[in-house]
């Protein structure tokens, strides 16, 4: 019986020379035995053909096995593919980056179309406030990195500073007064109305907190 279960006894001496000995071992005590005392009426002769026979089998089946169990070690195993897309990781946008698709050019006679207004864009203020106009796209990643610095401005300035975003892929002609080259772009307000500063690709947290402090918002 093979010591593996259910595997034959070949099988099982690729993996332990030590069993094809024990078998080269045992055939040469038959022959020598069936030699000596002339077992099932051979002659001497017939006996030891027997015998080399088996050791040259033996010798062979050894042989192989040996060779195999080398050719397997040696073989390279495969490094797992590693999808590309799975093992990217998306880096923060940095300070200035930029989207690579430039804002889209308003076609004479062209219908824009308009997106969801965003929550806390107020179009007819009551009160004259400092003001934030961040124009971008849903879809490019310094602006979407963007997204939620601009929802916690305006919660936190809610009441001091109007915080609005316009997506000017899905409505090119509410950006054009704002004659923006590169999105995103930032244009910041005085509570008049006159534009004080503008900024280019993505804007860090911290820095709009800075311009609302030169506005006199703290």
């Amino acid at each position: 019986m093979c010591p593996i279960g259910g595997t034959p006894l070949c099988e099982c001496s690729k993996n332990d020379p030590t069993l094809l000995f024990a078998m080269l071992g045992a055939a040469s005590l038959l022959a020598a035995w069936m030699f000596l005392r002339g077992g099932l009426k051979m002659k001497g002769g017939n006996a030891l053909i027997l015998a080399a026979v088996v050791v040259i089998v033996a010798g062979v089946a050894w042989f192989r096995s040996a060779r195999e169990g080398a050719t397997a070690s040696t073989a390279p195993t495969a490094s797992p593919v590693t999808s590309p897309v799975a093992s990217a990781t998306t880096a923060p946008a940095q300070k200035g980056e930029l989207c690579p698709e430039p804002p889209p050019v308003v076609k004479a006679g062209e219908t824009p179309t308009t997106g969801p207004t965003p929550p806390g864009t107020t179009p007819a203020l009551t009160k004259k406030l400092p003001r934030v106009v961040d124009l971008g796209a849903d879809k490019c990643k310094a602006c979407k990195d963007l997204a939620p610095i601009l929802e916690q401005l305006r919660k936190e300035y809610e009441g001091r500073v109007v915080v609005d975003f316009m997506d000017v892929w899905k409505n090119p002609e509410a950006g054009k007064p704002y004659k923006i080259r590169v999105i995103p772009t930032q244009v910041f307000f005085d509570a008049e109305g006159k534009e004080v500063w503008r900024h280019e690709g993505f804007l860090p947290k911290a820095d709009f907190v800075a311009k609302f402090a030169e506005l006199g918002v703290k």
